[in-house]
């Protein structure tokens, strides 16, 4: 134990040399690989929510009940959280395995998921409304395993390839491509309704309940959904040219000239091979996964963190995935019955475009500017707390906000969003 102590990360000069490398282009390369990761994880989730309506329409009209067709709740429930239920599995699954085969191996086979399951979603199939949404549950179960393994390693690679003085807003700057997904996520679904709706026209509901769904618009959610390959495959080549962290080769591989080749040829920087000290490191630090000393040396960060993204993701996805359910009652977007299926996917996906650029996307580069010089902690501090007062008055005054100020619905309801990200989600 005094050995561990005495053996810290700093006696090391491979880490030493990647804290204190001045920022390179290879940092800005390697913000804009891990980015991608979760901007096409950003849009492979939310992208649901600009759709799901539309899959109630086309596949659970009842002339008898006078209304759109809307998706039951159990079968809402299952469409638009299932991801998460496989995001869950994969972080778990592919956190270990990113710790036994290494970042770089791992990294490839969640975008081959990703992309696969995206593509697969959009194939859904079946000769009734349940069957395809089966279909449909199951292969986004799998793309929310992949995107459970995409996520962290995203966030652990940046983290191993930076600096000390920029880790914050480099790391930030990463999670801000998730808002940027979120962003393409609307603006996709409402080009695409544009153009299909200026194409196919149709009757409002009001109008003529059975015309006002176009049938041409079972076309558009899959297109919506394989999309989300795109990304992926566009991604996946540069992750295959990425060389494993030196952090990893070094500590995990207990390889020193290995990582000092590696990041020599992307940084320019200059790492000794320092074997032998490196294997006393190793010795010094070699515990098992939740074992006592694991716990004794992480147990409170990791209670902490988990904690708190706990907290955070009960707010940030519940409220990401139920947006088109809020729409109505800030004024977004018109009443189901005085609009056509593809008119609702415009006014959704325009809505939801609108909160992210306005709302979620400016939080997360506001952190990367500041997180440097006011911390972390005050940053997510902050942000907890002007989360808690803006959706206590929304709770509170809702009926006021609904019917009397719907704009100052709105504005509340995005500044959700901005202290999210400048928050929690990106510290």
């Amino acid at each position: 134990l005094l050995n561990s102590r005495k053996m810290s990360d700093s006696n090391l000069a491979v880490l030493h040399a990647l804290d204190t490398a001045r920022t390179q282009w290879y940092h800005v390369k390697a913000i804009v690989i891990a980015g991608m990761g979760f901007f096409t994880d950003a849009y492979d989730l939310f992208c649901i929510s600009t759709i799901s309506k539309l899959l109630g329409r086309l596949y659970y009209y009842n002339p008898a009940t006078g209304a759109p067709g809307k998706l039951p709740k159990n079968v809402n429930n299952a469409v638009t959280g299932v991801a998460l239920v496989g995001t869950l599995v994969g972080q778990l699954v592919f956190g270990w395995l990113g710790d036994k085969l290494g970042r770089k191996k791992v990294y490839g086979i969640t975008l081959i998921l990703m992309a696969i399951c995206a593509i697969c979603s959009g194939l859904s199939f079946g000769y009734t409304a349940k069957s395809v949404m089966t279909t449909l549950c199951f292969f986004r179960f799998w793309l929310g395993f992949g995107i459970g393994g995409d996520y962290p390693l995203s966030a652990t690679i940046m983290s191993e390839y930076a600096n000390k003085k920029t880790r914050g807003a480099f790391i930030a700057a990463v999670f801000a491509m998730q808002g940027v997904g979120i962003i393409f996520a609307g603006m996709v679904s409402m080009t695409l309704a544009a153009i299909f709706r200026r194409r196919y026209t149709a009757p409002s509901f009001k109008e003529n309940p059975s015309l006002s769904t176009q049938p041409e618009a079972d076309f558009l959610w899959r297109i919506v959904l394989m999309l989300g390959a795109l990304p992926a495959l566009l991604t996946y080549y540069w992750r295959t040219k990425m060389p494993e962290t030196g952090r990893y080769t070094a500590l995990i591989e207990g390889n020193a000239k290995q990582a000092a080749v590696d990041m020599g040829k992307v940084l320019e920087i200059e790492i000794q091979d320092e074997q032998d000290k490196l294997a006393q490191f190793k010795s010094a630090n070699n515990y098992a996964l939740f074992s006592a000393e694991f716990f004794r040396r992480h147990g409170l960060h990791l209670a902490g963190t988990m904690s708190t993204w706990f907290l955070l993701d009960i707010a940030f996805y519940s409220q990401n995935l139920t947006q088109k359910d809020i729409f109505p009652a800030i004024g977004l977007t018109k009443d189901a019955k005085t609009v056509n299926a593809l008119d609702e996917v415009f006014q959704t996906s325009r809505a939801m475009f609108l909160v992210a650029l306005l709302g979620t996307f400016p939080g997360y580069w506001v952190t990367v500017f500041l997180i440097e010089k006011l911390g972390r902690h005050l940053i997510q501090l902050l942000g907890f707390f002007m989360m808690s007062v803006f959706m206590l008055v929304m709770g509170i005054k809702y009926e006021y906000l609904r019917h009397e100020s719907p704009k100052l619905f709105a504005i509340l309801y995005g500044l959700t969003f901005f202290f999210a990200n400048f928050g929690p989600n990106s510290t």
